[in-house]
Formats: C-alpha cells, sequence, structure tokens
C-alpha cells in the first residue's frame, strides 16, 4: 500500500490563472475537469486547487516523480453521487500497471485559502499476500 498526500494554495491557482490565463489551464487540466471547475465560477479556483493536489498525491502514492508523466495524464473524476476518482491516461496508467496497482482512491477537501487531496494505491502483489 502506498499513500500520496498534497496542499494547495486557492491564491496560487488564482495568480496562475490571472498570469497565464487558458495556457496554465490547458496545460495542467483535462477538458473534463475544466468544464467541471468552471461550472460554478466562483468555486473554480477551489475546484482546481484540488485537482492539482490530486494530481500531486497520485505522484505521490505512485513514486511517478522520474516517469515522465503529464499533469494531464492524471485526471480527477466525478461520480454520479459526486465521489471523486482518478483516470489514469499514457504514462500514469502505465506506471500503474506495473507497479500493480489497477484502482486508486482519492479524497479531497478545500477549506479557506487551501485545498488537499489524499490517494491510497493498493498494489494486487499486497491483496495477494491477504489471500
Amino acid at each position: 500500500m502506498s499513500v500520496g498526500i498534497d496542499l494547495v494554495q486557492l491564491s496560487g491557482i488564482r495568480e496562475s490563472m490571472a498570469t497565464f490565463g487558458d495556457r496554465f489551464l490547458r496545460r495542467v487540466f483535462t477538458e473534463g475537469e475544466l468544464a467541471y471547475a468552471t461550472a460554478t465560477p466562483e468555486l473554480a479556483p477551489a475546484r482546481l486547487a484540488a485537482r492539482l493536489a490530486a494530481k500531486e498525491a497520485t505522484v505521490k502514492a505512485l513514486d511517478l516523480a522520474e516517469r515522465g508523466v503529464g499533469w494531464r495524464e492524471i485526471e480527477v473524476t466525478r461520480s454520479p453521487s459526486g465521489a471523486p476518482g482518478l483516470l489514469l491516461h499514457g504514462n500514469a496508467r502505465a506506471a500503474a500497471d506495473e507497479a500493480g496497482a489497477p484502482a486508486l482512491s482519492v479524497s479531497l477537501s478545500h477549506e479557506g485559502d487551501y485545498a488537499t487531496a489524499v490517494v491510497i494505491s493498493l498494489s494486487l502483489s499486497s491483496l495477494q499476500e491477504k489471500s
């Protein structure tokens, strides 16, 4: 089992949005993430910060720092119930498969000027050891 956690400051997201605009948003977030976050403009910085924290926490949980994974290869999804999920693409998916970590669990939260995320990965080998 591995865990990743990250904390992102909303004011930093606001600053990046103001300074780099669409270039920043499209480099870091998928179309689905942007559609959800900007559906309620006043909540966009908090929603984007939580998603960036989830991407960073995923990098930590799967030890992806040296793998050349792009931000958009880690996508935060939303189930019909509202629960967050993770969808991995490209190098991120390949790394998770190599690590035997087919599924990840994510939790997001934001309060005040901060957003946080925790990602938990349980490898297949550890599941097989328990059975």
